[in-house]
C-alpha cells in the first residue's frame, strides 16, 4: 500500500471514478468527496498528504476551498479542472495551489504529477537534515524547521509557493536558475503558462522581502533566462 493519502474532490461522478480507480490500481490510500465543504472537513479530520481538487464544485468555488485550506495547512494541492484559461490557472496558483492539470487529462499525466509532488514532499522533509536549520543572508532569515521567514527579525507571511521559491533560490544562492528549472522544481513542468505564473509569484515575493523593488537586494532578474539570489 502506498503510504501517501490522497483526498479527491470532484463532483463529476465519472471523473471521480476514473481518478479513484487509477489511485486504487496504484495502491494509493484515498478519500473521495464531491463538495467543497466536505473537502474542508476531510482535510481537517484526515490530514491528507495531497489534495486533488476540481474548481467547479456545487457549493463552493475551488479557489475559495484553496484559500480556506491555506489558512491552516500547506498540504500540496493539485487542481484538476476544465478551466483552461491562463487567468484561471494563475488565480488558483496565486490562491495557494501547487499544480494545475487541465481536463481532459491522461491517467499517466495525473500519475506523473503525483510522483513529482511526492518527490517534493520527501525532499522538503529532508531539508533540515541536509542543510543548516536556519539560512541567513543579510536581514533575511529562513527558519526551515519552523517554515518561517523573517526580515530584520520581523516575520513575514509567504504563500506556500512563495516560500518554496525563496527556499529554492536560497539553496542555490549565487547561481542563476533558469525559468524551466524553477518551474520544474516548483510545479513539475516547464509549460509557458507556468513561466507566466512564476513571474506573478516572483513579483509578490519581491514585494514582501525587498525594500526597494527598483533596486533589488536579494533576487536578481536575468531577462529571458531566470533568477538568482544575491549574497548580501
Amino acid at each position: 500500500m502506498n503510504k501517501f493519502m490522497i483526498l479527491v474532490v470532484e463532483d463529476d461522478a465519472a471523473v471521480r471514478n476514473l481518478i479513484t480507480t487509477t489511485l486504487e490500481m496504484q495502491a494509493y490510500k484515498f478519500l473521495a468527496v464531491s463538495t467543497g465543504k466536505e473537502a474542508i472537513m476531510e482535510a481537517v479530520s484526515h490530514n491528507p498528504d495531497i489534495l486533488l481538487l476540481d474548481l467547479g464544485l456545487p457549493d463552493l468555488d475551488g479557489v475559495e476551498v484553496i484559500q480556506k485550506i491555506r489558512t491552516w495547512s500547506a498540504v500540496p494541492i493539485i487542481v484538476v479542472s476544465a478551466r483552461n484559461e491562463d487567468a484561471d490557472k494563475i488565480e488558483a496558483l496565486d490562491a495557494g495551489a501547487d499544480d494545475y492539470l487541465t481536463k481532459p487529462f491522461s491517467v499517466q499525466e495525473l500519475l506523473a504529477r503525483l510522483r513529482v509532488t511526492q518527490r517534493r514532499i520527501i525532499a522538503m522533509q529532508g531539508v533540515v537534515s541536509t542543510q543548516d536549520a536556519v539560512f541567513e543572508n543579510g536581514a533575511l532569515t529562513i527558519d526551515y524547521a519552523a517554515g518561517c521567514v523573517y526580515i530584520d527579525g520581523e516575520e513575514i507571511h509567504l504563500t506556500p509557493i512563495e516560500y518554496k521559491l525563496l527556499c529554492l533560490l536560497a539553496k542555490n544562492i549565487g547561481k542563476v536558475l533558469t525559468h524551466n528549472y524553477i518551474t520544474k522544481e516548483i510545479w513539475g513542468s516547464s509549460w509557458d503558462s507556468d513561466v507566466a505564473s512564476l513571474r506573478v509569484f516572483m513579483a509578490t515575493l519581491r514585494k514582501k522581502i525587498e525594500k526597494a523593488s527598483s533596486s533589488p537586494q536579494y533576487i536578481q532578474t536575468h531577462i529571458g533566462i531566470g533568477y538568482r539570489m544575491l549574497k548580501v
